[in-house]
């Protein structure tokens, strides 16, 4: 696939394909919407996103609220139909909140089987820490039912799973290990962590923010951690898309050069501004 720079959206912040085409004239490379579930949900009850100012960070806990697969999917062929000039367009899939466990497989699978003919790729999130129980999905023996499902149903389409900062070392390998086996396109390296430590933000503020995935410029060493790892566990034909504490073009020409093949940002733009793909992108020309 051919990507117009390296730099792109991640998902989380168009959760519904509604800004794949301005996101791009903003200068993201690409878009990775979602989390899209099978079934439309509202999410956690609000407030559920908090801004840590004086570490530039963000605790969310939206609990994939979403329109569902079917609208979603709805959405992207109208977009495809109109012939407008998009940038490269991942799809994020997760669970349903009201999915058993159990019942995971079919439920990535009827997602990745809608959504699939309108996305460029699939991204299999097993990773967020707001729907309950979903992180145990990341254990190899419930993950790999899941990509498998996934593969099948996604036309041929490139498939990556995003993982969490917070998987030990050893289970970030058999993460590897399992996408070598299966031939998955790529992996998407980091999601938020659940990890308080290190905030500049007092830890009163903290904590009656409640609970919620953290992102922002503290994830960047745990990020940068797995993106090694899993370039050093990893053939050269898989992708790894590096995610986590990204806020200039030092920190994207960092991880291009310790191997990733893309770079993701998304709580730098609530902080830096519509214009901050472009100055990353400017700040990439060498």
């Amino acid at each position: 696939m051919n990507f117009n720079g390296h730099f792109g959206m991640a998902a989380g912040f168009d959760k519904n394909a509604e800004m794949i085409k301005e996101l791009g004239q903003l200068g993201f490379s690409h878009v990775e919407i979602g989390t899209v579930t099978r079934l439309a949900q509202e999410g956690n009850p609000k407030p559920r996103l908090f801004r840590l100012k004086k570490d530039s960070s963000l605790i969310n806990r939206m609990g994939f609220n979403n329109d569902g697969a079917d609208a979603v999917s709805k959405k992207l062929a109208k977009l495809r139909a109109s012939g407008a000039a998009l940038p490269v367009v991942g799809v994020n899939i997760g669970k349903s909140k009201i999915t058993e466990l159990d019942d995971a497989v079919s439920d990535y699978a009827y997602s990745a089987e809608k959504l699939a003919p309108f996305a460029d790729y699939i991204a299999v999130n097993v990773s967020s820490p707001n729907t309950p129980g979903l992180r145990s999905l990341q254990a190899i023996d419930q993950l790999e039912p899941i990509l498998q499902a996934v593969i099948a149903k996604s036309l041929g389409k490139p498939v990556l799973v995003k993982i969490a900062p917070d998987l030990a070392n050893d289970d970030v390998m058999a993460v590897a290990e399992l996408a070598k086996k299966l031939g998955l396109a790529g992996v998407i390296a980091t999601n938020t962590t659940v990890s308080r430590s290190g905030l500049k933000t007092d830890s009163k503020s903290v904590l009656e923010m409640g609970d919620g995935g953290l992102s922002g410029p503290i994830l960047k060493d745990r990020s940068m951690e797995v993106l090694k790892l899993l370039r050093a566990n990893l053939p050269s034909e898989i992708a790894i898309v590096s995610v986590g504490g990204v806020v200039n073009s030092a920190d994207v020409l960092q991880r291009l050069e310790l191997g990733a093949s893309l770079v993701q940002g998304y709580t730098g733009f609530v902080y830096e501004g519509p214009l901050w793909a472009r100055k990353i992108n400017r700040g990439l020309i060498r």
